[in-house]
């Protein structure tokens, strides 16, 4: 990870295939997200860490992503956790260098990296949320699915207060996992999305189920279905 803590603010430096403006276009395309925010060309986004609330102000300068706190700037350990999630959640640490390489030589591709040229895909680095916005998204248009994101998460979501905007945060599992399928029918879920929603929440609370032990693929078989 390439970056400097400058006490009051980050700075993180991506690698050389990546353009900020392409991330904000894919990260706005929908007015319903609540996750993040995006106002006058930077990137608002409210971390949890610690139990912490650290509400991060994204910029781009100077070759260099710059993570300003407009509440007040975190120790330096926080400090050092919100540019790990960053920099995951950008894919910081995928060489796309190769990949365009070769995409060079393809008819079709060729015309889409040049246009797209910076475009990484923006990861969700929380597993839970990640999974639930996979499930969310099943068999229903992206309009739609984000209704049911933007419903879910101000129900069972934590927020923040500041300067007249309010940020907030996906539901934990540890709260999903106490809910009845009924409490997310009457948001529109199906019941088959309500049960897998809950079953995984549950999964993580008793510890089947976490990011750890998922990229170690020890429990892909388990959580598997055809």
């Amino acid at each position: 990870m390439n970056w400097k803590d400058k006490e009051t603010y980050l700075e993180i430096y991506p690698p050389h295939e990546f353009n900020f403006e392409e991330c904000l276009l894919y990260l706005g395309r929908s007015k319903l997200e609540e996750t993040h925010q995006i106002k006058e060309g930077f990137l608002y986004k409210l971390i949890k860490v610690d139990h912490s609330f650290i509400l991060c102000r994204i910029g781009w300068g100077n070759c260099s992503l710059n993570v300003e706190f407009p509440i007040s700037p975190p120790s330096i350990d926080l400090r050092q956790k919100v540019a790990a999630y960053i920099w995951e959640w950008f894919d910081f640490d995928q060489e796309l260098k190769g990949f365009y390489q070769w995409a060079a030589q393809d008819q079709v591709l060729q015309t889409l990296v040049h246009k797209y040229y910076g475009l990484r895909i923006v990861c969700i680095p929380d597993l839970f949320e990640a999974l639930v916005w996979a499930i969310m998204g099943q068999q229903i248009n992206l309009t739609f699915a984000y209704t049911l994101k933007k419903r879910f998460t101000e129900k069972y979501g934590e927020s923040l207060n500041f300067e007249g905007d309010t940020f907030w945060l996906f539901p934990t599992f540890e709260k999903i996992a106490s809910l009845h399928i009924d409490d997310l029918r009457e948001l529109q879920f199906t019941q088959r999305k309500a049960e897998y929603i809950i079953d995984i929440a549950k999964a993580m609370v008793n510890g089947d189920l976490n990011k750890v032990r998922l990229l170690q693929k020890k429990i892909f078989s388990k959580y598997a279905s055809p």
